[in-house]
């Protein structure tokens, strides 16, 4: 059985995780905070840790830094990230932060199991769909298409 590992606060998030790849092989745990990565893992290396990049309190880039940090000291073994992103723009950042890979926000349950499947099986997934990019209004308003 793969163990999943979620880091999110947003509870759509873990919800189309959990119904895209749950199941009798596949099994679903989450935090709600970048800094509960580390001690999740810590307590129980999972075979693939799933990071939104907006948490709260310490985002999935640093989340994502901290475990190759720890890593690359010996404080703990290494694990497949793949990075949930909001925009085309933000895969600078999944690269940067040593994300084995990632996939741009609207998420679908084909590319998110082709993903899954793909970083546990030791690859990466990069994801190119071409999805328009979102932005946010200066006012902090909706999100508005640029296409």
């Amino acid at each position: 059985m793969a163990d999943i590992l979620v880091a999110s606060d947003a509870p759509w998030v873990l919800d189309e995780v959990t119904a895209g790849v749950g199941g009798p092989e596949i099994e679903v745990r989450s935090v709600l905070a970048g800094l509960d990565v580390l001690p999740a893992v810590v307590e129980r290396l999972p075979d693939l840790v799933v990071l939104d990049l907006q948490i709260g309190n310490m985002g999935g880039m640093a989340a994502c830094l901290n475990l190759r940090l720890e890593e690359g000291a010996g404080r703990v073994g290494h694990v497949p990230v793949l990075m949930l992103l909001d925009r085309r723009a933000d895969v600078f950042l999944a690269r940067r932060s040593g994300a084995e890979g990632w996939l741009i926000k609207p998420l679908d349950p084909i590319r998110l199991r082709r993903a899954v499947h793909a970083l546990l099986a030791g690859e990466t997934y990069h994801d190119t769909t071409d999805a328009p990019m979102a932005h946010t209004a200066p006012s902090g308003g909706v999100p508005m298409s640029l296409g």
